[in-house]
């Protein structure tokens, strides 16, 4: 399963001017602030969680919360993907990829999910 997702990053620049830390952890926990260097950064990982959650066809609410993935650096500076007991099972994820981008004013990232049993329903035949 594939999701993408895509944001300005003045969105998140008037987020963090207008509520500081406390708007960043709204949707990040805080290894997650820790990390945020900028608005592009922060960006980036809002969209990240996003397209988590379109891969598995729920998007952000009641079956999976922001809070839920959470995105952590390799010695490289790599961004990857750990996730909640409770949402791997609900899913029954095997392994998740992502890529972040930015171009001018945005950020974009790509997510790939790999499940046991796929949460969406068969291709039709025709």
């Amino acid at each position: 399963m594939i999701g993408i997702d895509i944001i300005k990053t003045a969105r998140m620049e008037r987020l963090m001017e207008r509520f500081g830390e406390k708007g960043l952890k709204k949707f990040l926990c805080d290894e997650e602030v820790a990390l945020v260097k900028s608005s592009k950064t922060a960006a980036g990982f809002w969209a990240t969680k996003e397209a988590f959650s379109k891969a598995i066809g729920t998007g952000i609410g009641a079956e999976c919360s922001f809070k839920d993935i959470k995105i952590y650096k390799t010695d490289k500076g790599a961004p990857k993907l750990a996730l909640s007991n409770s949402l791997v099972e609900r899913f029954d994820i095997l392994n998740a990829a992502l890529s972040i981008t930015h171009d001018g004013e945005y950020a974009i990232s790509v997510v790939t999910v790999e499940c046991n049993s796929p949460t969406t329903d068969k291709v039709k035949q025709f």
